[in-house]
């Protein structure tokens, strides 16, 4: 050795080692070690003996960093522990410890080879080098046939050898055991002391906790603890067998967990919990999959409906503007608006046709049947303007309308309930308040714009017409207006005011606008859509509440695998990511079978008549939003998780 460089620290060293636990809320604190001071060189074979309650599991627990002490100081190599943080600590276990428990503390959902493994994952090793190394440290423990057998299909001394294996994975440069025999059988035990003992002539580090006397002479030095305090080691009384450090190379360069490994261990561990309790997992799903299906059938509804109300709406012209009279002229002989004002607003560019129109109810009357309809008398380009074909017969000409032709139009419901036995009203005549009138045609169905009266009960004749025979008014009730193709709505309507203005100096006039009509039944819809939704993404925030249930009891039933986890080298942010993890696959697997299903409904509904329009963007958000449910409702169990104790995680039952 290099005197110069001076002699090297022991691996592990202690000094004045305490560890209380307690002492809080008043509380008396239970001292468990009380100023142990001890080192251990490299490639040494010790067992540390004592009966229950002595402070040995204690010990080791603080040898293995899995808990920090209340005083005194833990070196390792040189370093002094207590500066290591929780992330620091993590890759020094990762790295330098290897630990083998009495209760064997494999996770029961995993393989054996799986289970050799968990450290390599979270040291970041390649997957082909982690198989590899798996499988042959299981062959060189005779477990070579037992790779893909999970806990529970191996007996105790195969489980004990799988986890001797597992703490040799990165390398294992010191071996903790604690009990490592006590639960197996006298051959299974001495065949797990007789591969420990390899161990440390290979150069392993092996510390052994254990109170049976006869597996602590197998150790090449005893010290023995009690009430806390070392009383007896062997070392002081006869020097180590060599002052050589052994070294042990570690498996591969240590680099930390890369995060898609990390997702894909944590998806298929997931997977594999999800499919073992694949009953309560279900019950959990069904509230993502109710929400997000529901959303999607909600949303598909209220657009289809807002589609139908539109086109429905934009069937009577989306292109029109309407004016009339407004003020006390309105409501004497003679409307402000005249059918001079008309034929100037005709002359505009951005106008295509411009059509007076006079209404009033008045009775009809065919044979016997009278009836009380509403009467409109209109331009001869109305069917063009108002895209409203004419089922039988034709529609009046300009030059009827010149002429005060008496003929008129019925519409669809009009003629089917003035004459019922008639098949063909064309050419019939009926009476308007006595006067006779020829019927020349009948429109098409129509029905009716939202909160209007249907179009498909209305009597049209020629407006000169109406206005001379039968409503004695020269002048328009209103008018319609059709812009032209390409034209902008809202500057024709300007260009209308402005004409009118300077025509009349007042607005005595009102114009209104269709497409704005139409847009606010659109809003209304959309509205209404939007409450569909939120009342669907009730279900969906009940689906992640569900989710969060689920994983707080997760979280409980895995506790140990936690603490085991921890063990083998995993950052309180690796648990962190993997319950995370867990959390967003149940919901993404519950948002999945939700579109699906959700587009199954709508289908169904489609087939069923009802007017549904699915959305992209809809089935996007809803699959968004579950999975974003599970990372929120998953976080707060996944935050508990990763602040678990390794110590209390592992001594859970």
């Amino acid at each position: 050795m290099n005197a110069e460089a001076g002699p090297r620290p022991p691996l592990i060293a202690l000094d004045g080692l305490r560890k209380h636990y307690g002492g809080r809320g008043g509380a008396p604190a239970v001292e468990v070690l009380r100023g142990v001071s001890l080192r251990i060189e490299a490639g040494e074979f010790v067992a540390i003996v004592g009966a229950s309650g002595s402070g040995k599991s204690t010990l080791m627990h603080l040898l293995g960093c899995l808990d920090r002490p209340s005083a005194g100081t833990y070196r390792f190599d040189g370093r002094d522990v207590a500066m290591l943080d929780a992330d620091e600590l993590a890759r020094l276990r990762r790295e330098a410890f290897g630990f083998v428990f009495q209760g064997y503390h494999l996770i029961a959902t995993e393989s054996a080879q799986e289970n050799v493994e968990v450290p390599a994952i979270y040291a970041g090793q390649p997957e082909a080098a982690r198989h590899a190394r798996s499988q042959a440290l299981l062959d060189r423990l005779g477990l070579g046939d037992r790779l893909g057998h999970r806990p529970h299909q191996l007996s105790g001394g195969q489980q004990q050898r799988v986890s001797i294996a597992r703490a040799l994975m990165n390398g294992g440069r010191v071996i903790l055991a604690d009990e490592p025999t006590g639960a197996l059988d006298s051959k299974s035990g001495a065949e797990v002391m007789a591969l420990l003992e390899e161990l440390a002539d290979a150069g392993h580090t092996v510390v052994i906790i254990t109170h049976d006397r006869e597996v602590a002479a197998a150790a090449r030095r005893v010290v023995e603890i009690r009430d806390g305090l070392v009383v007896a080691d062997s070392a002081r009384a006869a020097p180590p067998r060599s002052a050589a450090r052994a070294q042990v190379e570690p498996a591969g360069e240590s680099r930390g967990p890369s995060l898609s490994t990390e997702l894909r261990d944590a998806c298929r561990a997931a997977w594999r919990v999800m499919w073992i309790n694949r009953f309560r997992t279900s019950l959990t799903l069904l509230g993502i999959v109710i929400g997000v299906a529901s959303v999607i059938v909600m949303l598909a509804v209220g657009l289809g409906a807002r589609h139908q109300v539109v086109a429905q709406a934009s069937a009577f012209g989306a292109n029109l503007l309407y004016m009339s009279s407004v003020g006390a002229s309105s409501r004497i002989p003679g409307r402000s608006v005249t059918l001079a004002d008309l034929q100037a607003v005709g002359d505009l560019p951005l106008l295509s046709h411009v059509l007076p129109n006079v209404t009033g109810n008045k009775v009809v009357r065919f044979g016997e049947k009278d009836l009380q309809t509403y009467v409109r008398g209109t331009g001869a380009a109305m069917p063009e303007v108002q895209s409203w074909p004419v089922r039988l017969g034709g529609f009046f000409s300009a030059e009827d309308d010149r002429d005060l032709a008496a003929v008129a139009v019925l519409g669809h419901k009009l003629a089917r309930d003035l004459m019922p036995e008639v098949p063909n009203p064309v050419g019939r005549r009926i009476l308007i308040e006595n006067m006779p009138f020829q019927v020349v045609g009948v429109m098409a169905e129509k029905g009716a714009a939202a909160g209007d009266q249907s179009y498909d009960d209305l009597l049209l004749m020629p407006f000169s017409t109406a206005g001379v025979k039968v409503f004695g008014q020269r002048e328009p009730t209103y008018t319609a207006m059709a812009v032209r193709e390409g034209a902008s709505v809202d500057a024709a309507e300007k260009a209308v005011d402005e004409l009118m203005f300077e025509r009349h100096g007042i607005r005595d006039y009102r114009i209104g606008n269709a497409a704005a009509a139409i847009a606010a039944k659109a809003r209304t819809e959309d509205t209404m859509t939007l409450l569909l939704g939120l009342i669907a993404a009730v279900s969906l925030l009940v689906g992640g509440i569900g989710v969060m249930n689920v994983m707080l009891m997760t979280v409980r039933e895995r506790t140990r695998e936690i603490g085991i986890r921890m063990a083998t080298g995993a950052r309180r942010s690796d648990i962190l990511r993997q319950f995370l993890t867990e959390a967003v696959l149940v919901s993404v697997v519950g948002g999945s079978a939700g579109v699906l299903i959700g587009l199954a409904i709508g289908a169904g509904l489609i087939v069923a008549g009802v007017p549904l329009i699915f959305s992209l963007r809809a089935i996007a958000g809803a699959f968004v939003c579950a999975t974003a449910t599970g990372l929120v409702f998953g976080f707060m169990p996944a935050r508990q998780a990763a602040g678990l104790d390794p110590v209390v995680a592992l001594s859970s039952e």
